[in-house]
């Protein structure tokens, strides 16, 4: 496709949208993993009647845990802009960059496939 042209082909949005179907799933399960991580840190086994204090490895968990939350919250929106991304691709308004209303290059659309800029755009908005 030329870049002049005003929107990808069903062939093209159909194979972007295998791709970004497979990426919300191995989001989703990354999330599973984060979220599980720092809700199963809740330990109420014979350690916490422990009578000794140890306040170093208390601040090293919950700084794991605040990483961890981060970590998911980041996920839960890449997630999102998955999904939107799926809209567009219904709505066949893919890969149309939101500022320049060019054609997204393929290849950007394939490392970022939730892309609503394209190189020409975000390099803009750099300067």
């Amino acid at each position: 496709m030329s870049e002049n042209t005003l929107r990808y082909s069903d062939e093209d949005l159909e194979e972007f949208k295998t791709l970004i179907l497979n990426k919300i799933k191995a989001a989703e399960e990354n999330l599973t993993l984060i979220v599980s991580s720092y809700k199963n840190g809740i330990n109420n086994g014979t350690e916490d009647t422990s009578p000794t204090f140890k306040p170093f490895e208390s601040g090293a968990e919950t700084m794991s845990k605040e990483s961890n939350m981060k970590m998911a919250i980041r996920q839960e929106r890449f997630i999102r802009d998955l999904k939107n991304a799926l809209i567009r691709i219904e709505n066949k308004s893919y890969g149309i960059c939101r500022v320049t209303e060019k054609l997204i290059q393929k290849q950007r659309l394939k490392l970022v496939p939730h892309a609503t800029l394209s190189i020409e755009a975000k390099n803009k908005q750099v300067d």
